[in-house]
C-alpha cells in the first residue's frame, strides 16, 4: 500500500502571524523562515500522532485487495473517499461504483469494505487507486488545540535553536509528547 501526496493542505494549522505573536516577533524579516519551520513542525506533529492535522488530498495505490476486503487506510481523519479505481490489464483505469464499497470514517484506523462483486484488478502491482481527503478540516481551528500548540512548541524550541546541533536519535520533547498523546494513533 503506497500513500502519495496530491495536494497538500491550503493552509497550516498555525498562521505565520500567529506565530509571529507566540514568537513575540516584530517585525516580518524571518516570516520565510518561520513559515518554513510551521510546515516542518506540521509534518512532524503528524509522524508522532499518525493523523493529517490540515484537510490534504492523498492517492493509496494497492496491488490487489485485502483478503476479506477490509481495507484499512493508512491515512487518517479520514474526511472522504473521492474516486476508487481499478486498472485493467492494459492499464485503462475504471471507477468502482460507490455502491459497491462502504466506508467507515469513525474507525481507527479508517476502513473501506469492499463489495465481492467489485472489480479484480489486471495488472500485477498497483492495480488499484483510492483518491482520499483527510484531516481535520479545511481550517487551521478544526485542528484540535494541543496539536497547534504542539506546532507552536516545536517552532518555538526550532526557531531559538537556531544552528544548534540535534541528536537525530534523540526522542521527541517531552512537553511534545504529551500534547500529541491523546491524538496518537494505536499501534497494534
Amino acid at each position: 500500500m503506497t500513500p502519495i501526496l496530491i495536494a497538500g493542505p491550503g493552509v497550516e494549522p498555525v498562521s505565520v502571524a500567529e506565530m509571529r505573536a507566540y514568537l513575540r516577533l516584530d517585525d516580518e524579516a524571518e516570516d520565510e523562515l518561520v513559515a518554513a519551520l510551521i510546515t516542518a513542525a506540521r509534518l512532524l506533529v503528524e509522524a508522532a500522532c499518525g493523523r493529517q492535522l490540515v484537510e490534504q488530498t492523498w492517492r493509496i495505490l494497492l496491488d490487489r485487495w485485502p483478503q476479506g476486503r477490509i481495507l484499512r487506510l493508512p491515512l487518517s481523519p479520514l474526511i472522504r473517499v473521492d474516486r476508487v479505481r481499478v486498472f485493467d490489464a492494459s492499464g485503462a483505469p475504471s471507477d468502482v461504483s460507490a455502491a459497491l464499497y462502504r466506508v467507515e470514517a469513525s474507525s481507527d484506523p479508517p476502513r473501506l469494505i469492499v463489495d465481492a462483486t467489485a472489480p479484480e484488478p489486471g495488472l500485477a502491482a498497483q492495480g488499484i487507486a483510492l483518491d482520499v481527503v483527510v484531516g481535520f478540516g479545511a481550517s487551521a481551528g478544526d485542528v484540535p488545540a494541543t496539536l497547534r500548540q504542539a506546532v507552536r512548541v516545536l517552532v518555538a524550541r526550532w526557531f531559538e535553536h537556531r544552528g544548534d546541533e540535534i541528536d537525530e536519535a534523540a526522542p521527541l520533547p517531552s512537553t511534545l509528547e504529551l500534547l500529541v498523546a491523546r491524538h496518537r494513533r494505536a499501534r497494534l
